[in-house]
């Protein structure tokens, strides 16, 4: 589930702790200690290390990951928040792609429902009134897919297509040879000008 379980037990220093995070080095670890060197020595304000490591600004240890360092650039760090926001409750703006703008109310029901009744409704409060002071500090003006810093991806173009082959005609050339049989039956004479009447007769008619 891509739903961030962190909260703040209260929201009113969060300004102050992202602008005191941005103003200092980056930690080779974000912990309890190194919030209090940032001034902020309350165990209210504790919550912040699990939301930044829901947001994927650090990692389980409290490591700080890209996204950290990115969030110390004053021109885009409201922009990487709001990619953080997005990346850590995922399942929210799948129900609305605007949650970011939402009330209170209405996220802490949504929540509800994408929690499967499992959280309080005193946590519920505190998730959503995170939920909502961090998307009034980030930008979610620019659209998710601009700010990739992608190429779009582009259909390669087919190869040309070979003209169609001629099809190919195979002929044989049979040659045709014609006999005649012919059966001639000669009468019985003696008298020789019949015979060499007949066979000059068929010389005539068949040469």
């Amino acid at each position: 589930m891509a739903l961030s379980n962190a909260y703040l037990l209260q929201v009113k220093n969060l300004p102050q702790i992202l602008q005191a995070i941005r103003q200092a080095q980056a930690p080779e670890r974000f912990t309890h200690k190194f919030l209090e060197a940032l001034g902020f020595k309350s165990t209210n304000d504790r919550g912040i290390i699990g939301v930044l490591k829901a947001l994927g600004f650090t990692d389980e240890s409290g490591n700080p990951k890209q996204p950290y360092f990115d969030y110390l650039d004053d021109e885009r760090h409201e922009t990487v928040l709001a990619e953080g926001i997005r990346r850590a409750y995922a399942d929210l703006f799948k129900l609305n792609s605007k949650a970011n703008e939402m009330e209170a109310p209405w996220v802490k029901n949504k929540l509800k429902t994408l929690t499967q009744g499992t959280k309080g409704d005193a946590v519920l409060t505190k998730m959503a009134a995170t939920f909502v002071a961090l998307c009034k500090l980030a930008d979610f003006s620019t659209p998710e897919v601009a700010r990739r810093d992608t190429k779009p991806d582009v259909a390669p173009e087919p190869p040309p297509s070979a003209p169609p082959e001629e099809p190919v005609v195979h002929t044989k050339q049979h040659r045709f040879a014609l006999a005649y049989n012919i059966h001639i039956e000669l009468p019985a004479v003696r008298d020789q000008a019949v015979y060499d009447a007949i066979f000059k007769s068929l010389r005539s008619n068949l040469l």
